[in-house]
């Protein structure tokens, strides 16, 4: 059997508090990502999804602290590579996508200046008319219509599609082994979130790709997703196949699935999401 493009074992990440406590955002979670594979990671805010995918991209803020018994990345053992060589995978091997291109774009750089940016670090000795139809073509890859004009907008000029291509195009041009989507489509409207996902699923299939998709929306990851993990107060809830989602056994999971009625006939009163400090320490449901 093929070793996993990623994995993480019993992975923490902590934050000092006012009384010098330490406050668990991750608590001891484990998971594998295999080549190729849309892995979606789903739950409420604050429990742990981001730094999850911060922790393998080495983007954890300073004041974390943190441990993992394995971080490995295609066959490299992360916890024992050296900081430099640890940057070098970033945008080559591993990139991230952040979720709202408003906050993630510079808004006094054009697309060109920042995209010239992220690829002069790798590639610094493109000159300037090789750099610009390396720009051109990376726009021109995510079906931006005028590639030209797009990459001397700056980002208050595009949608929020545009926008969120732009950001695509930044972080699978150099065709990363590892992808990290951090609610790519929160942002934007359903039809324009299609879009993104089918150069999102692109990208994924000419490199290659394994996919680590951050989400609040369910039902977008048993369509979009192979596997799904549902995490809880930075613990790992249930693990299971995307299409069998809807028939997930924890009592959390099912809270979620019913935190989100049908378009047709939908209930008088929505449920209300229950939780249980037990689900900090009992152990997992066994992956299925």
């Amino acid at each position: 059997m093929q070793a996993p493009l990623c994995e993480i074992q019993n992975l923490r990440i902590g934050f000092p508090a006012h009384d010098g406590t330490v406050a668990d955002a991750v608590r001891g979670i484990s998971l594998t990502l295999q080549r190729g594979e849309r892995l979606g990671i789903v739950g409420e805010s604050g429990s742990g999804k981001s730094l999850t995918g911060r922790a393998l991209l080495g983007l954890l803020p300073p004041s974390a602290q943190w441990s993992a018994d394995t971080l490995r990345f295609d066959g490299q053992d992360l916890l024992a590579m050296r900081p430099k060589a640890r940057r070098r995978l970033c945008g080559t091997q591993m990139s991230m996508i952040l979720q709202d291109p408003k906050y993630s774009l510079n808004p006094v750089m054009t697309v060109a200046q920042q995209l010239r940016e992220a690829f002069r670090r790798h590639e610094p000795k493109l000159n300037a008319r090789a750099m610009r139809e390396k720009i051109v073509a990376a726009l021109a890859a995510v079906h931006i219509r005028n590639p030209e004009r797009v990459a001397d907008a700056y980002p208050h000029e595009l949608s929020g599609g545009m926008g969120q291509r732009v950001m695509i195009a930044m972080m699978v041009s150099a065709g990363p082994r590892l992808l990290i989507a951090d609610e790519p489509t929160s942002a934007l409207d359903v039809l324009v979130s299609m879009q993104v996902l089918a150069v999102l699923d692109e990208m994924i299939e000419k490199h290659d790709t394994g996919l680590v998709f951050i989400s609040h929306d369910l039902p977008l990851v048993m369509s979009f997703c192979d596997r799904v993990v549902v995490m809880y107060g930075g613990r790992v809830l249930e693990t299971c196949a995307a299409r069998d989602l809807k028939h997930a056994e924890h009592p959390y999971t099912r809270g979620l699935l019913a935190a989100n009625p049908p378009l047709t006939d939908p209930p008088d009163e929505l449920p209300t999401l229950r939780r249980d400090a037990a689900w900090l320490i009992e152990p997992s449901v066994k992956e299925s």
